[in-house]
């Protein structure tokens, strides 16, 4: 008996595979120069350490006869390490007009020639003899960092499919993990790791930018940008329908329809081109919530520690008997373990949701932070086998970290905003997490000096926050809709009687916040009013009366009945 098989059923199956092969080829494309350039930066920047502060000194020898001493060296190479954290907090300023105005995919193109002007200044250095360039070039380079971190998230968010939202998404800390540990990799002695060798090694980050710009152009723009930015429906059909294996589905055009809808009326409230300023967004009440949410996890992610315990990695590697040659592939294994978590948290965010995965993840990282904390006491005080117990909790510390807030955090603009404040909230949540990554890296030097093996108790106490705050605040997203979401946070936002209307507004049958009085008893054009003498005599609203019902004649105040409602509406 010959089973012949359904043509429906294999066209359906090789639609998907087309569609997943054509998703996934856009995000290899879009984050091997993107958010992998993040990762590659802060990593490479470690090897070359001791060879750049000796060419610091040789410069300052040439051009002056005399040498600097080691606090002025510090100093100079502080300046190197904090122009990559500025650079990155002007890239995550400029991430949201840029996104606007160009789109998604084009502003990741063009965001490489800050990667390509950063290569070139680098590798001129030394001809040069200018440290100075050095500086430039790490500014430039944050910039790009800064730049992708904040739209390659926004990218994929628009692109997949509701059921692959997270996994796409959550692919950027992937290719972050990814880059720190290539980074590592790549600054070995014997690859690029050499003294001769330093100025490539710094500029080595051009290549994944040129791979990305031969490659993307390929690509789809967002089709969410496409629809709702510039109004596009039929560019937005044929980027829905090459991302989703030739056919765009309805269900998922009719949802972008009805964002789009929404977004009309804030294109009224916010001009023309319908752009939420930061300003705006901070004053937005209905909005609060979602902002106060994604500040705290954007600040969260970079206050707990985990870029400083790869600073703190190479003395416990050391402290536990590893010679100091073989320190720096102790540090990859680092490198490696957050990958790891990385790719194992993106095949289950979409089975087991973002919230457990982010308040776990901090769970996690609270108690291995307790655990650091007294191993490195124990330590201090030569108890037997505690290196190697802190050596433990430096992995498990980096791979709790890869598990939830690695990932989860840069998707959380992009699920619970909308298409126009989409752009200002990644800025607002970017800046936050350059601002924080610059003060833990300039602050961790005095946080060891004063707290010595306690020095990460801070960072514990950041984790502990940062769970029972998201836990209270923080959703489910795994694959609801805009609209689900939104309304879960307004649950959250201003209470009716509470004080929070807008001035000028009136809430019907609510306690006035001011006066013991019934909010209709004063302003209801049917009851005369009251003389002040006699206003403490009137009776109280229990909080058990039901609310005075809305009782006016149009005919004699034409408009009010509507107008007042509009303002319990707003309230």
């Amino acid at each position: 008996m010959v089973i012949e098989d359904d043509p429906d059923v294999n066209q359906r199956k090789n639609a998907n595979s087309g569609s997943l092969r054509t998703l996934g080829l856009t995000v290899c494309s879009a984050a091997i120069g993107g958010t992998f350039q993040y990762g590659y930066n802060i990593s490479v920047i470690n090897s070359p350490t001791n060879y750049i502060q000796r060419f610091i000194n040789d410069t300052y020898w040439e051009r002056w006869g005399t040498g600097l001493d080691a606090p002025k060296i510090t100093l100079v190479w502080t300046f190197i390490v904090s122009a990559f954290s500025l650079g990155g907090l002007v890239g995550a300023i400029l991430a949201g007009p840029m996104a606007s105005r160009f789109g998604r995919k084009h502003t990741l193109l063009l965001n490489n020639s800050f990667l390509f002007a950063s290569a070139a200044l680098v590798l001129a250095s030394r001809w040069a003899r200018s440290f100075e360039m050095i500086v430039a070039g790490r500014l430039l380079v944050g910039v790009n960092a800064g730049v992708s971190m904040n739209v390659q998230p926004m990218y994929f968010g628009e692109s997949a499919p509701k059921h692959l939202r997270g996994a796409v998404a959550f692919s950027s800390a992937v290719f972050t993990a990814f880059g720190i540990f290539l980074g590592q990799v790549v600054g070995l002695t014997e690859l690029l790791g050499a003294e001769v060798l330093w100025p490539y090694l710094l500029a080595s980050n051009a290549l994944p930018g040129l791979l990305q710009l031969l490659t993307l152009p390929w690509f789809p723009e967002s089709p969410r940008y496409l629809l709702m930015d510039r109004g596009d429906r039929e560019a937005c059909v044929r980027a829905l329908a090459r991302l989703r294996g030739g056919v765009a589905p309805p269900e998922e055009l009719e949802e972008m329809q009805q964002e789009m809808q929404e977004m009309q009326k804030q294109r009224q409230q916010h001009g023309d081109s319908g752009s939420v300023s930061p300003w705006a967004l901070l004053r937005d009440r209905a909005l609060r919530p979602q902002l106060r949410t994604v500040m705290a996890a954007s600040s969260a992610m970079m206050l707990c520690g985990n870029d400083s315990i790869y600073f703190y990695a190479s003395y416990i590697f050391r402290e536990a008997g590893i010679p100091a040659a073989k320190v720096q592939y102790a540090c990859v294994g680092t490198g490696l373990s957050e990958f790891t978590a990385a790719v194992a948290s993106n095949l289950l965010i979409e089975r087991v949701g973002r919230r457990r995965l982010l308040l776990g993840g901090y769970g996690m990282m609270a108690c291995f932070a307790a655990v650091f904390t007294l191993a490195l006491v124990l330590q201090s005080q030569g108890v037997a086998g505690m290196p190697y117990l802190s050596m433990a909790c430096v992995f498990t510390y980096i791979l709790s970290f890869g598990i939830g807030p690695a990932g989860v955090t840069g998707i959380l603009p992009a699920e619970i905003f909308d298409q126009a404040s989409r752009p200002t909230a990644y800025m607002i949540a970017g800046s936050l997490m350059w601002i924080n990554l610059l003060l833990v890296g300039m602050m961790f030097p005095f946080i060891i000096a004063g707290l010595g093996p306690f020095c990460f108790l801070p960072f514990g106490g950041v984790c502990v926050a940062a769970a029972l705050y998201l836990g209270r605040v923080l959703p489910e997203t795994k694959g609801r809709t805009l609209a689900e979401i939104t309304a879960e946070f307004d649950k959250q936002g201003p209470k009716a009687g509470k004080g929070n209307m807008e001035p000028g507004t009136l809430e019907l049958g609510v306690v006035c916040p001011l006066t013991p009085l019934k909010a209709l008893d004063r302003f209801s054009p049917l009851k005369p009013l009251t003389p002040p003498e006699h206003v403490s005599s009137l009776e109280p609203l229990s909080p058990l009366d039901p609310p005075t019902p809305l009782d006016v004649k149009p005919e004699v105040f034409p408009g009010i009945k509507e107008d007042l409602l509009s303002n319990n509406q707003r309230g």
